[in-house]
């Protein structure tokens, strides 16, 4: 038996169902800091036999550090597992106006990325 294709759905249809999710940082994220220009650092400790064999005899660093954007810095600590996708967009419109625009595009994009690392994970809200 054949398996059905999965339907694709449009970008205005995968906007439009991921406003109600809730982002959820991961255990991935080993630590945050947020430098005095607002911009914010996450560590992940970089895990696996390969991983330690290079921090022994090339002297790679245990933790990886990725810096944000302005933009990135300020959606992360939004990302409290309480507030959903659509009020997250409302504060960056306030925050940084048409600056912002395309605004679900972007934020999309940046959702994207992050759960792509698995830095991130999306709830869905409680009926």
């Amino acid at each position: 038996m054949k398996k059905r294709p999965k339907q694709k759905l449009s970008r205005d249809e995968i906007i439009r169902t991921y406003k109600v999710y809730i982002p959820v940082v991961t255990e991935k994220i080993v630590k945050t800091e947020m430098a005095d220009d607002g911009k914010v650092t996450l560590f992940v400790e970089n895990k696996g036999v390969m991983n330690r064999i290079f921090q022994k005899i090339a002297h790679k660093p245990k933790y990886s550090q990725i810096h944000l954007d302005e933009m990135g810095s300020f959606i992360w600590p939004l990302c409290d597992g309480k507030t959903n996708i659509k009020t997250i967009a409302k504060k960056v419109r306030a925050r940084f106006g048409k600056k912002a625009e395309p605004l679900y595009d972007r934020l999309l994009k940046f959702f994207e990325i992050v759960e792509s690392y698995e830095f991130m994970r999306f709830m869905k809200p409680a009926d």
